[in-house]
């Protein structure tokens, strides 16, 4: 192992990750009421309102093919009778379909972000920042999916990316593995541990609010009310005066 890559596949990762906890528990503490989307629905709605799910859903969806992919053994996968042809056509379909739902959603939503003044103008620097790098990770990540293992001869980042990334989690990384990968998994592995380092200085940080209480909390019974006619001044004891004038 190299000095360089001792730097680049241990010290910064676990750097990473540090920050990522430590900003959190810090932000936490100390802005609570930073901690919000800050949404910007009021200032426009339209090109939210298919953006939002698009990219959304398509996160959701390609967060659970990097569980599988990465964090799931490829022995379990073969302990399930699931040959690794096979597992690789379905995560390359599955995949491209959520790339395909995030770049769309990116796409308006980036082009809400620069085009309408009322939304940007709520952007700060650390906001352009965390898009940048969430742009270079799909960008990469869209790739080796589409171009690597859909219509390439298909790459095996399950023996390679994977192994080093659960060995970060268990201390015992495996640098070899990941050195040897491919240059662009390398940059989109970098490019996602960076997203981790400034992830709880930015608006990010709303991913965990979830509502689960929302599951238990008592309904809301909303009643209908008759409109009437406001009482004029002259009805409940009181008399429109001059303005000036002594009582």
């Amino acid at each position: 192992m190299s000095s360089w890559d001792l730097w680049w596949w241990v010290i910064l990762p676990y750097l990473a990750l540090t920050v990522f906890v430590v900003g959190h528990v810090w932000r936490w503490r100390y802005d609570q009421f930073g901690w919000t989307s800050r949404s910007t629905q009021l200032q426009e709605g339209r090109l939210l309102k298919w953006g939002g799910p698009l990219f959304h859903y398509g996160t959701f969806a390609a967060i659970a093919g990097h569980v599988l992919g990465i964090l799931v053994p490829e022995s379990f996968t073969r302990r399930l009778g699931i040959p690794e042809q096979t597992y690789r056509w379905f995560s390359s379909i599955g995949g491209t379909v959520a790339a395909l739902a995030v770049i769309l959603g990116v796409g308006l939503l980036a082009l809400r972000r620069t085009a309408v003044p009322r939304v940007r103008a709520t952007t700060s620097g650390v906001d352009w920042i965390a898009l940048t790098l969430l742009a270079i990770v799909i960008v990469l990540g869209i790739i080796p999916t589409m171009g690597v293992n859909l219509l390439g001869s298909g790459y095996d980042y399950r023996q390679s990316v994977a192994l080093w990334f659960r060995g970060l989690f268990a201390g015992d990384p495996d640098v070899a593995a990941i050195a040897h990968a491919p240059l662009i998994y390398q940059v989109h592995a970098t490019a996602a541990w960076a997203i981790l380092a400034v992830w709880p200085f930015t608006r990010l940080v709303h991913a965990w609010n979830i509502p689960l209480w929302y599951l238990w909390r008592p309904y809301i019974v909303y009643r209908g009310r008759v409109a009437t006619h406001p009482t004029e001044p002259g009805t409940s004891g009181r008399r429109w005066r001059r303005i000036g004038a002594r009582y």
